[in-house]
C-alpha cells in the first residue's frame, strides 16, 4: 500500500530516493573500485554544489565554511542536556548525585519506557530548528540531528537495537509527505549500525493533534492508538528497542508506544529525542 511505502521511505529506509548507487558485481556487492569511484563523484558533486549554493548556518543562515552545521553563535544558544540528568526521563537535574539519579518527576510518575535521552531543551534556537525540520521541509539538518542523537543517547544504544520511529497515521503521513521521526531514526540507525524498523509500530486510528492539549488530554488522545505490526509480532520478543521522536512534551505518546512494545515482548525500551519541553508554562507542542 502507498502509506506503507511512505513509512518505509520514512520516509526513506536508509537510501535517499533518487540517490546514485554503485553497480553490483557478481557477488551482489559493489566492488571496492566502484565504491571508490562513487565516493569521488559524491565529493565532486558536493564541491560543485558548495560553489553554486554556499553553505550557511542551519539556524540563522550565516555563511559557513562547511555545510550541514550551525554557527558558533547559534550553537551557544542551544541548551544541550548533559549530566547531571535524570536517568529515566533524561531531563536535567539541579546537581549531580550520581549516574543513576532519578528525578522527582520520574519517581512520581515512572514512564513505561526504561530510559530517555534528550539532545536539548525545546527552546530558542533548538525550537526554531526542530519546527523548521518538522513543518518546513528543512531536511538538510537530518545528519546533524542524528549526530546529536548518537552523542546524547550513546549510553543506551547497543548493536542490534531495533530503531523504531513514532509512527504517523497514514493520512497525516500522506498530507505531510514524510515522518520527521522516521527521518531521524533512519539516520541514527545508519550511524550506529543498528536495525531500522520503520514499520514495527502502526497507528490504529487517526488521533487529534497533540498541540494545545493538556497532559491528561494527551494521554486519552493516544490511548490504544498504536499496535505492533503483524509482521513483527513473532520477531519482537526479547529484542531491545530504541524509540525515536522529535519532541517530547509530556511523554504520553512515548508511553503509549512503549506499552504495546512491552506487551509484544520487547526486552528493553529506550528513547532518543531531539528536544523536550522543560518550561511548564510554555504551551505544549
Amino acid at each position: 500500500m502507498v502509506w506503507q511505502r511512505l513509512m518505509r521511505l520514512g520516509w526513506n529506509s536508509g537510501t535517499d530516493a533518487g540517490a546514485v548507487t554503485a553497480p553490483e558485481g557478481p557477488s551482489g556487492l559493489a566492488s571496492g573500485a566502484d565504491r571508490g569511484a562513487l565516493r569521488l563523484v559524491r565529493r565532486l558533486f558536493a564541491s560543485a554544489l558548495d560553489l553554486l549554493v554556499p553553505p550557511t548556518c542551519l539556524a540563522c543562515r550565516a555563511p559557513l565554511a562547511v555545510p550541514g552545521r550551525v554557527c558558533g553563535g547559534c550553537w551557544s544558544r542551544i541548551d544541550f542536556i548533559t549530566a547531571p540528568r535524570c536517568d529515566r526521563l533524561g531531563i536535567p537535574l539541579p546537581f549531580d548525585v550520581g549516574p543513576s539519579a532519578v528525578s522527582a518527576a520520574a519517581l512520581a510518575a515512572p514512564p513505561i519506557y526504561d530510559r530517555a535521552r534528550i539532545v536539548a531543551a525545546y527552546d530558542g534556537v533548538m525550537r526554531d530548528m526542530v519546527h523548521a525540520f518538522k513543518y518546513g521541509d528543512r531536511h538538510d539538518a537530518t545528519d546533524l540531528f542524528a549526530g546529536w542523537l548518537v552523542r546524547a543517547a550513546g549510553d543506551v544504544i547497543e548493536p542490534g537495537d531495533l530503531v523504531v520511529p513514532v509512527p504517523l497515521d497514514r493520512w497525516r503521513l500522506m498530507e505531510r509527505r514524510y515522518n520527521q521521526a522516521a527521518l531521524l531514526a533512519a539516520a541514527l540507525a545508519r550511524a550506529t549500525r543498528c536495525q531500522y524498523a520503520p514499520t514495527l509500530l502502526e497507528r490504529t486510528r487517526r488521533t487529534t493533534s497533540q498541540v494545545g492539549l493538556s497532559a491528561s488530554e494527551r494521554v486519552r488522545n493516544v490511548a490504544g492508538a498504536f499496535r505492533v505490526a503483524r509482521a513483527w509480532r513473532a520477531g519482537l520478543a526479547g529484542r531491545r528497542v530504541l524509540l525515536v521522536d522529535d519532541v517530547v512534551t509530556t511523554g504520553a505518546t512515548l508511553d503509549a508506544c512503549a506499552r504495546v512494545l512491552r506487551r509484544g515482548g520487547a526486552a528493553s525500551i529506550n528513547v532518543a529525542a531531539l528536544a523536550r519541553v522543560l518550561d511548564p508554562t510554555r504551551p505544549p507542542v
